[in-house]
């Protein structure tokens, strides 16, 4: 199991997929649950409501990482996955769709749903859930991707909360050090 955090203004005890849009209204990077490595970041990330008067870090587990549940932005995606993909749509995916996980997840969003809307983005979500791809993953920071990873989680029931914390935050939407404060839920 590995340990990520999720920020958010509002304080829930599990996660539901059914509010995906009510972070920063956007799918930019898959359908599914967004998480970071870095505390400090789900703490800004808590501050994407500017009108919340509330910051929770909620720290979560997840299922491991493998080579073959994961697709990576900027990554080839794993020839296994890619079997998998092309074995439950019945036919093969063009390799230029391959040499990167972004443009995998949107090739599937395109064959699946049409688009690039949230529909197609729920559908491939779905799909890759469903031949054993559970996350999509790029690094914290495109410059220095040694900081860190952000993670999104296709299925909401492998995200466990272990704990929440609130959090204040500056005018910069940074965390100010020394607020976190754990809140039992």
């Amino acid at each position: 199991m590995e340990i990520f955090y999720h920020g958010s203004s509002v304080l829930f005890d599990r996660f539901d997929l059914s509010h995906v849009l009510e972070g920063d209204g956007k799918v930019k990077f898959g359908y599914g649950v967004y998480l970071t490595s870095s505390f400090k970041s789900a703490a800004h990330y808590s501050g994407a409501n500017k009108s919340a008067t509330t910051h929770f870090v909620y720290i979560v587990e997840i299922p491991d990482l493998t080579e073959d549940n994961h697709i990576d932005f900027k990554r080839p995606v794993h020839l296994d996955i890619v079997k998998r993909a092309e074995q439950k749509l019945g036919n093969a995916i063009p390799q230029k769709f391959t040499l990167d996980g972004k443009d995998f997840r949107k090739y599937l969003a395109k064959i699946l749903g049409g688009g690039s809307d949230v529909k197609s983005e729920k559908l491939a979500s779905e799909f890759l859930n469903c031949i054993g791809v559970e996350f999509i993953t790029w690094p914290y920071s495109w410059k220095n991707p040694d900081l860190g990873l952000n993670i999104a989680v296709l299925d909401d029931s492998k995200v466990k909360v272990l704990k929440v914390h609130q959090v204040e935050l500056d005018n910069k939407q940074q965390l100010i050090p020394g607020s976190e404060k754990e809140v039992s839920l």
